[in-house]
């Protein structure tokens, strides 16, 4: 954030029901998170927005194009396939998402990980460059039961999440740039996802792979991400085709 404040307003957004956001009954479905980015975004009387966002983070950033793509100047989708887009389904049976399936089943990982998250969210800090003061931050963005709740209502709203965006379908000319970690499992999809958003009507869709990371792209490559930032989200961005973005990440 510091880098990017150099040139940017900078506003990062706790999700409903994490960190600082209040947990709510319902609405974790990432249409309504963006109504949520919106509303914020209309309080601070902010302009032409870049949104950028990472996993779930991602859909939210995508149903935000797609609902609001007047006020939005460009977006960035990070390390995710996105609900009914073209590669999403080939990833169902890798085994590195065996946890979408488990954070689905409602009630149990509530059960089965309350008083025990820290130990559960060491398992995926492992594939990452966390330092300690990361995991002890995002250990306390999810302690109270409430917000472990919220994070699993994300994941059950995949379906709706589905359903939003198979109703996608009209021309959306707001630029996006998807991009994976090079060493992330949804790396070979990056191409099938761009094509299912064209398919949705997205009609300006960059992708590129991160170098020297694998799913916490933000993390495991700070910098990297920061300049994708830097370039992508100027009012006059350089435009690159795919192949020389890629090469250039």
């Amino acid at each position: 954030m510091p880098r990017l404040a150099k040139q940017f307003t900078v506003i990062t957004v706790d999700l409903r029901g994490v960190g600082g956001s209040t947990a709510t009954a319902g609405g974790y479905d990432a249409a309504n998170m963006a109504d949520d980015v919106h509303q914020l975004v209309s309080a601070l009387k902010l302009e032409r927005v870049y949104i950028a966002g990472h996993d779930i983070g991602g859909m939210v950033a995508y149903a935000f194009v797609s609902r609001y793509p007047q006020i939005t100047r460009g977006a960035m989708i990070l390390d995710l396939p996105l609900p009914v887009i073209e590669g999403r389904d080939e990833i169902q049976g890798d085994p590195s998402v065996w946890h979408i399936r488990f954070h689905q089943v409602p009630g149990l990982p509530e059960y089965l990980v309350a008083g025990r998250h820290a130990d559960y969210f060491s398992y995926f800090f492992n594939f990452g460059k966390f330092t300690p003061g990361e995991v002890a931050h995002y250990v306390k963005a999810y302690a109270a039961a409430a917000q472990l709740h919220a994070a699993f209502e994300m994941y059950r709203a995949f379906p709706a999440d589905a359903q939003f965006n198979a109703a996608q379908r009209g021309p959306n000319d707001v630029p996006l740039f998807l991009a994976a970690g090079d060493g992330s499992p949804f790396a070979k999809l990056v191409p099938k996802i761009a094509e299912g958003l064209r398919a949705n009507g997205c009609t300006h869709v960059e992708t590129g792979l991160i170098r020297g990371s694998v799913h916490y792209v933000v993390e495991d490559q700070p910098e990297a991400v920061a300049d994708l930032i830097e370039r992508y989200a100027s009012p006059h961005p350089e435009i690159w085709n795919s192949e020389t973005s890629s090469s250039r990440i």
